[in-house]
């Protein structure tokens, strides 16, 4: 029997530094990969902001929200990649509640 898919969202903060082609490029990856194990509802780039505090002594990062649709499995798998790819200061991935 097949398990239903979940939604699930997505913030990841990259580090401000990259340009614009790096960015939309770790971007793409992301929602290339999740498309391949689920469906991306929808991407919203929120730009740069303010760290509530330093990481690593940096104080801005790029906020980028993912929405999507995947198996129970896959977001381990998503924060596992997210944890060994450079260029992300932070990330997390949250089941939303069903209505």
């Amino acid at each position: 029997m097949a398990e239903a898919n979940r939604k699930y969202e997505t913030i990841l903060i990259t580090k401000p530094n990259l340009t614009e082609e790096e960015h939309a490029a770790l971007i793409e990856k992301f929602t290339k990969l999740i498309d391949k194990n689920g469906a991306v509802e929808s991407v919203d780039d929120w730009g740069v902001k303010k760290l509530a505090y330093p990481i690593d002594f940096i104080n801005e990062g790029h906020y980028v929200l993912i929405n999507f649709e995947a198996p129970a499995a896959f977001p381990a798998e998503l924060e596992r990649i997210y944890g060994i790819t450079d260029g992300i200061l932070r990330s997390i991935v949250v089941s939303k509640e069903e209505k």
